[in-house]
């Protein structure tokens, strides 16, 4: 039995790759435990398998490096066929544009090992930008998983939960209480569609009984090229993170009392949507930061609304073409 996997996420990532692989094989303090690089290419059409197999040529060998294809595109899917390939007792995600620090796996393997209570944990990410982000950027941070929650160690216990980028879980657990297939699916190649693919995992995690800590002592840095700072492509990014949480939230509850709760969330909702108006209305198409919170307020306010439709339309198109859903490669 493997130790810990480090699970890298990659779509059309031949230029990217590199930089992540440069960082694990430099990694440092791991000599106590086994562990595993797995690369899930999730469809690419680019040269990145070649990548990889020239890394695999003389890449050590006390921590091998393997590749494997999932072909339906998606993060949530390139995750779960992580969850299936991975031997690690923990598996560490990471995206190809995301650079951990030289004891990044020493640090994640040892947190696991030492909470035994914890089913996920994730990592402080910064940020390397390629030019300035906007004014108040720190208001929608979250959003592109650059997230700061101090130094100190503590377990969620709000509705606030780490991103999927450098997030570690215990691999038994995701078995015991992830779907094999969930709702949302994240980016899909280059579009964003309905996010928090991650969130919705932690959330069923988290209705398991399992615990999501914080641990500081992991870092990664997230490239963050100069497209993804453009306001077309945050409000698109707000907008998808708002469109999940309708489901994120219906997750807490048991299927009797959602009817009870959708009507007062709905309330809540169209309650934010016009302060933030109220508020922001004058300076709304000029501060990209304010346009881009009320896109996320809007798409939650959507929410149930566009999650029920795409429910339909997926299975309509399963009964039309019953293999146009399947998940083999």
């Amino acid at each position: 039995m493997i130790d810990f996997t480090v699970a890298i996420r990659t779509y059309n990532g031949e230029k990217r790759l590199p930089a992540v692989l440069d960082r694990l094989r430099s990694q440092v303090g791991t000599e106590g435990f086994s562990w595993e690089v797995l690369i899930v290419d999730n469809k690419s059409t680019d040269n990145t398998k070649k990548v990889v197999e020239a890394y695999q040529t003389n890449w050590p060998q006390a921590y091998p490096i393997r590749y494997t294809f999932e072909g339906e595109q998606g993060a949530a899917f390139a995750r779960q066929r992580a969850i299936r390939e991975a031997q690690g007792t923990f598996i560490g995600f990471l995206d190809d544009d995301n650079l951990p620090t030289p004891d990044w796996v020493a640090k994640a393997c040892a947190f696991g090992q030492q909470h035994p209570e914890a089913g996920a944990y994730g990592s402080q990410i910064r940020g390397n930008f390629e030019v300035a982000p906007p004014q108040n950027f720190e208001r929608i941070a979250a959003f592109l998983a650059i997230i700061d929650r101090g130094q100190q160690v503590f377990r969620y216990d709000t509705k606030v939960l780490p991103p999927g980028a450098g997030l570690v879980v215990r691999k038994q657990a995701w078995l015991e209480n992830v779907p094999s297939r969930l709702l949302l699916r994240g980016p899909v190649g280059t579009s964003l569609s309905a996010k928090s693919e991650d969130i919705e995992a932690l959330a069923y995690l988290k209705r398991g009984g399992w615990e999501i800590w914080h641990n500081p002592a992991m870092c990664i840095y997230h490239e963050i090229p100069k497209s993804r700072l453009e306001k077309a492509y945050l409000l698109n990014l707000c907008r998808g993170a708002g469109l999940g949480r309708h489901h994120i939230r219906m997750i807490g509850f048991k299927p009797w009392q959602r009817p009870f709760a959708f009507p007062i969330y709905l309330a809540n909702d169209v309650r934010k949507v016009l302060l933030h108006f109220i508020k922001y209305y004058s300076v709304i198409k000029t501060d990209v930061v304010a346009a881009c919170e009320m896109e996320l307020l809007l798409g939650i306010l959507i929410s149930p609304f566009f999650l029920w439709r795409e429910k339909y339309l997926e299975v309509k198109a399963a009964s039309r073409y019953p293999n146009s859903l399947s998940t083999s490669v």
